[in-house]
């Protein structure tokens, strides 16, 4: 069954989702762009730019652009990830033509006022620090920059203090205006729509839209491989000590994404998943355990977080070690693949029945693999994964000399974290 479906509309994509039975329409703007395209100097810039597109156009000032979806019972809201920035709406589908005059008056229309530029600074300023506070965010990004050094992928999608206290207006401008053009742009429509009448409502927007330069490609992740487990700490005064276990895994398009999925599902991501039974059901270390998984166009990582007291990290270390090496060894049960499995078809078809989550399934995965997936062929994707390629996937991600240990600790540093994970030097 085709739930999804595509055409061009000059240099912009379209994809959209028909759904009759609600009464709403989310409506999301994709761009190609993102943290990975900055320069270094302009590190941070490409969420800077997310929070200027909501600060006034020629035509609404901030309050109105807010003022015009809310009023009619929507949401407004917008994101920054490495490799894409979103813009998306949620509106009674009567107003698709509203939301569709909003955004792309946001997104063309744009004023970058001296005025907002600085008050928008002391936001994100703050919005950095508020982060820096939370010390699993603060592990997470410390692992980063140990697992892509001297890349932009290695680098907080925010920005730091000293990069975005020094962006002007002629640097930011210049930005959004080469990143954001028709050729890097999909549009993405779930709900309560026709496709002649949202092929009629946004062609207006992009017809005369004239594409600006193809901006400087994404900095390429280089194949240098590391051969020794990395430790690094920050010093928090916090009470837990939050751990994470980073890995470089395979990129976006890889046919092992699957079985990736199924092995993060088997390791982490459920209360039934191996690491929060033995790490909180059976030996009471730890409250939040979970694994999760990164993909880009030319990289991934796969992700272990635990948060715990720090008299406990090298037992859960050890343990951790443990589990990857059992799975790194052996495959995984028929009945454990077979759980693993329900338990992602349900979580999908779950997300399935929200016009939101059709939305960013169409704009995400057109944008990163270029082509539309329906959901059939995803879920016969994930039915043919075999328990011994779980295993052999996890033998290549888990494999020697690839592991980064990153904590944000109230005592740890590097020197006593690479004590403390000393099983952790079997992998």
């Amino acid at each position: 069954m085709q739930m999804f479906s595509h055409k061009s509309i000059g240099r912009s994509e379209l994809v959209w989702c028909p759904m009759p039975q609600v009464d709403s329409i989310s409506v999301g703007l994709w761009f190609r762009t993102g943290s990975r395209y900055e320069p270094l100097q302009l590190h941070g810039a490409a969420h800077f730019i997310e929070h200027m597109l909501f600060k006034g156009t020629r035509k609404r000032s901030a309050f109105e652009i807010t003022e015009a979806i809310e009023s009619r019972g929507g949401d407004l809201n917008a994101f920054t990830s490495e490799e894409m920035t979103c813009y998306y709406a949620r509106v009674e589908s009567e107003r698709l033509r509203l939301v569709l005059d909003v955004l792309f008056d946001m997104l063309w229309s744009s004023e970058f006022t001296e005025k907002e530029i600085e008050r928008e600074r002391g936001v994100i300023l703050e919005e950095i620090s508020m982060y820096d506070d939370q010390p699993n965010v603060v592990a997470h990004e410390r692992c980063n920059q140990m697992l892509w050094p001297d890349n932009s992928l290695g680098r907080p999608i925010l920005g730091q203090p000293e990069t975005v206290s020094r962006f002007t207006r002629p640097g930011l401008t210049q930005f959004w205006r080469s990143h954001y053009r028709p050729r890097s742009l999909v549009i993405a429509v779930a709900g309560a729509v026709e496709v002649d009448d949202l092929t009629d409502a946004v062609t207006p927007h992009i017809s005369s839209k004239r594409n600006a330069t193809v901006p400087k490609a994404w900095q390429p992740v280089s194949r240098k491989k590391t051969r020794r487990v990395t430790f690094t700490a920050a010093r928090r005064r916090v009470n837990q000590a939050h751990v994470t276990l980073g890995f470089l895994s395979v990129p976006r398009s890889d046919p092992g994404r699957y079985a990736q999925k199924l092995l993060s599902v088997i390791l982490g991501e459920n209360m039934s998943s191996r690491l929060f039974q033995v790490l909180r059901e059976r030996h009471g270390l730890v409250y939040s355990v979970h694994t999760s998984v990164a993909h880009h166009y030319d990289t991934g990582a796969f992700y272990l977080h635990a948060g715990v007291d720090p008299e406990n990290v090298a037992r859960t270390l050890e343990l951790m070690a443990r589990e990857l090496e059992k799975i790194r060894n052996k495959a995984p049960t028929a009945r454990e693949l077979r759980r693993a499995k329900d338990y992602t078809i349900g979580q999908m078809k779950l997300g399935m029945e929200s016009t939101s989550n059709r939305m960013m399934w169409m704009g995400e995965c057109f944008l990163g693999m270029n082509r539309l997936f329906q959901p059939d062929e995803v879920i016969s994707e994930i039915e043919s994964v075999t328990a011994e390629e779980v295993r052999q996937l996890a033998e290549f991600i888990f494999r020697p000399g690839r592991l980064v240990c990153s904590a944000c600790s109230p005592d740890l540093d590097d020197k006593l974290l690479k004590k403390e994970g000393k099983a952790l030097n079997a992998l």
